[in-house]
């Protein structure tokens, strides 16, 4: 790396029912799925922290502002100011760091909280991409963005980028494992008989097990190795700002909630494991009482290289008609506020975790999930 300058209860395996083994007291006991149980043992006290803190007489809600239970015999008592915007999607001062955030989507992403003061990171392989888009877009911003070059398909590599940060900034407040591909292969699944599916989707020699090996590994891997490599400095987000919990947010794609394979199964496939990804890293992440949220962003058609396949000099990209028209109600592709805003929206509502927002205009509507 080179420094530039980011309740239900599972049964067992035989469908069992759980035996319940704690009590609800106070919080929801925690779960032992090795034996389908409810296990005490895990420190039940601790599965709500990132999201509120209890008291014996009653749960207070905790926002970004820090304040609890507003409720008051004295009529006079009000909260206007956390309704305001800059209180509601406030990420001034927060430190972040954006797979891929050079281009397309993950620029969006970068622009969205650079432009709103936070300094924001940004890593990839191409160091000169890096730095085009720092130049470019730092420019009259209350925030910074700041290069990295590295391969995050390398678990040393992503020490070595956990170690920089440590050094530079001593906590994270916010992670996006935007960084994907696609394979430029395409997989024909329309068949007249079994023997022609076959064909099409096993015996073609571009379909292979070192492109979906390739795929899987930037695309699901990157993201739980990226996610719980930066565990210990996300987990320092909330000393650093009171009130805040730390948030990983995937990028996935609504071809992981579709069901057709739009013939890439290999990518549909991936981005689909990345949505189910979130939900288990933050499930035991909050099982173990670190307060880190972790949620998934699945974008429709929006502007990339990866749906463009190119980008300009400001690397941004225009997308062709035929990838939205009579596929998307909204009648456009996404824009950069769409996204913008969602980013911000997942960064900053602390109450928000395990879940995926899908922004696609309505695209999966018309689909047809």
């Amino acid at each position: 790396m080179v420094v530039r300058h980011q309740r239900h209860i599972v049964t067992s395996s035989h469908c069992r029912p759980s035996t319940i083994t704690a009590k609800y007291i106070g919080s929801l006991p925690t779960q032992d799925a090795s034996r389908g149980t409810i296990n005490s043992s895990r420190r039940p006290d601790r599965i709500s922290a990132p999201f509120s803190t209890s008291t014996t007489n009653n749960i207070q809600a905790q926002g970004s502002s820090g304040e609890t239970n507003m409720a008051s015999d004295d009529a006079r008592v009000q909260n206007n100011k956390d309704f305001q915007l800059n209180e509601l999607f406030n990420v001034k001062d927060k430190v972040a760091l954006i797979t891929g955030g050079g281009s397309g989507i993950g620029l969006m992403y970068t622009q969205a909280l650079a432009v709103n003061g936070a300094k924001v990171y940004i890593c990839g392989r191409t160091g000169e991409k890096l730095d085009t888009v720092a130049k470019t877009y730092s420019q009259d911003i209350p925030g910074s963005i700041i290069p990295i070059t590295a391969d995050i398909t390398s678990k040393q590599e992503i020490q070595k980028l956990y170690d920089e940060l440590e050094k530079r900034e001593g906590h994270l407040d916010i992670l996006v494992n935007n960084a994907g591909i696609m394979s430029d292969k395409t997989i024909t699944t329309e068949a007249q008989t079994p023997e022609e599916m076959k064909k099409n989707m096993f015996d073609d020699d571009k379909n292979s097990f070192q492109d979906w090996d390739d795929i899987y590994r930037t695309n699901v891997s990157q993201c739980y190795f990226m996610s719980t490599c930066f565990i210990p400095l996300l987990a320092k987000a909330t000393q650093h700002t009171h009130g805040y919990s730390g948030t990983i947010i995937n990028v996935s794609s609504i071809s992981g909630q579709v069901k057709t394979s739009q013939h890439h199964p290999q990518y549909n496939a991936s981005k689909a494991a990345c949505i189910h990804l979130t939900r288990m890293l933050a499930n035991e992440i909050a099982q173990n009482g670190i307060k880190i949220r972790v949620n998934t962003i699945a974008p429709g058609v929006f502007p990339s290289e990866m749906t463009a396949g190119s980008s300009g000099a400001n690397q941004k990209s225009a997308i062709p008609k035929d990838k939205f028209e009579n596929k998307v109600p909204a009648a456009r592709p996404g824009n950069d506020r769409d996204m913008a805003s969602t980013l911000l929206f997942c960064a900053t509502n602390t109450y928000l975790n395990g879940q995926t927002i899908t922004v696609d205009g309505g695209y999966t509507l018309a689909a047809g999930m």
